[in-house]
């Protein structure tokens, strides 16, 4: 995971390594003030976050937003559930897709818009084997090695 304090996005890096990302896609996600404020301060981490569907809407789980240094006693709870904001076609295509064997849905990173909003992009992925884990570190290791060498002869 990692914030990028500028923009105010939050990355859950080990999605890419965990899973084979078949399509990606944009949701809102529903949000209270102090939510917002603590999310633009990067004080937020998708380690455990994860997306179910319930009653064919598709909620986000496990997603830690920080309690906003000035709330007040209004302040948010920090991992409660949040309900995505997704078309009926684009969740009917979800819901169809996470039925067939291996297939998940992730949450990827949070990021805020042009016009300011939050925005949830959603990875429909299917699990990688501990082989491909292996392939994935290996691949990036030669990637390493070879920028490694073109930095030093080129």
């Amino acid at each position: 995971m990692s914030i990028n304090k500028h923009t105010a996005e939050i990355v859950n890096r080990k999605v890419k390594f965990e899973y084979f990302i078949v399509q990606e896609f944009e949701a809102g996600i529903q949000l209270k003030g102090t939510e917002v404020k603590s999310l633009r301060a990067g004080n937020a981490h998708m380690n455990d976050a994860f997306c179910s569907f319930e009653n064919d809407e598709l909620y986000i789980r496990n997603l830690y937003i920080a309690e906003y240094e000035l709330g007040t006693v209004y302040n948010h709870e920090p991992k409660r559930t949040r309900k995505l904001l997704l078309r009926k076609p684009e969740l009917k295509k979800i819901s169809k897709r996470v039925t067939e064997k291996g297939m998940t849905v992730v949450p990827y990173r949070i990021y805020f818009n042009d016009r300011g909003f939050a925005k949830v992009e959603i990875i429909l992925g299917q699990g990688k084997k501990t082989y491909d884990k292996r392939n994935t570190i290996k691949d990036r290791d030669n990637k390493r090695n070879l920028d490694r060498m073109k930095k030093e002869f080129g």
